[in-house]
């Protein structure tokens, strides 16, 4: 009997004790952790902010800045959180935390082509590079680079070539402005299917063929001074391309016929000739022959 009175007495200082060990391991292990996702965290934030650091070094370094405005304005010697933040034409996701969200940097004179280094700037949604004297080929993959764009204005630069198709990758894409610019070619039809897009402007361009069915509403100055375009909200496409086609079609007839002519006068000033005094050589030749033979036989 008092074997089992001993038995029952440690009994609950017994399970006190299991039950204390258990909060103390699941303690230990809620602070194991909560440590290594804070560790996870600042590794992430702290990498984050290095490559938007680096993007917006390179992004200077890329650019001709005659008047000095990023050289004098955007100092990297300073190392506290969110000094990037107070860049001009800087915007952040967070003021104490150097991971860009827009860059507005219109009508400062930069000179040079599309900046490659942007697409360190991970999560950049807006870009304005407006009304600088920027030219080359806007990038066929700036869509891979900077994926996240809501708001793209490449507007008052000097941009050529083709307007890429796979800036309609660019899902996210709100306003997207490459007004008077070089640009030519035909304007991709995929960028119509943006469903997000309201804002789209072409104007003083040199594009030509029909104009992209968009998802939303574009007024029809948007395409102005394009000579090439047509299509709604354009006048139809039918005269338009009617027109291109039969002088399309009339130049290269007239082409053939006249490389064609071309050729045979070519062939015959110059092969006719000599065919003409090989076969009279051929003919004096057996003449000669012939002439021989006779007098051999008398």
């Amino acid at each position: 009997m008092i074997l089992i009175s001993h038995f029952w007495s440690f009994l609950p200082f017994h399970c006190s004790l299991t039950l204390m060990n258990s909060q103390i391991q699941m303690a230990n292990l809620f602070f194991i952790y909560s440590f290594m996702f804070s560790l996870l965290a600042t590794f992430t934030v702290t990498s984050a902010t290095e490559t938007d650091i680096y993007c917006l070094k390179s992004f200077r370094a890329s650019m001709i800045d005659p008047d000095n405005y990023l050289n004098t304005t955007w100092n990297f010697n300073n190392n506290t959180e969110g000094f990037i933040c107070r860049f001009m034409g800087v915007d952040c996701w967070h003021p104490d935390e150097n991971r860009v969200l827009n860059l507005r940097l219109s009508d400062l004179e930069l000179m040079g082509q599309f900046p490659l280094g942007l697409e360190n700037c991970t999560r950049l949604t807006g870009l304005d590079l407006s009304h600088n004297k920027l030219q080359g080929p806007i990038p066929s993959n700036i869509c891979k680079r900077l994926p996240q764009l809501t708001n793209l204005d490449l507007s008052f630069n000097s941009f050529s070539g083709e307007i890429p198709s796979s800036i309609a990758d660019c899902h996210y894409l709100n306003d997207l402005k490459l007004d008077n610019n070089n640009l030519a070619g035909h304007i991709p039809p995929q960028i119509g299917q943006l469903d997000r897009i309201k804002v789209f402007t072409v104007t003083n361009n040199r594009l030509s063929g029909p104009v992209p069915n968009f998802i939303h509403n574009i007024p029809e100055d948007s395409f102005g001074n394009n000579k090439g375009l047509c299509g709604k909200p354009l006048k139809s496409c039918s005269s338009h391309q009617m027109k291109f086609d039969y002088s399309f079609k009339s130049g290269f007839v007239i082409g053939y016929i006249v490389f064609s002519t071309s050729v045979a006068i070519f062939f015959t000033s110059c092969c006719v000739p000599w065919v003409y005094i090989g076969e009279r050589q051929k003919k004096n030749h057996n003449i000669r022959n012939d002439d021989v033979d006779g007098e051999e036989e008398a």
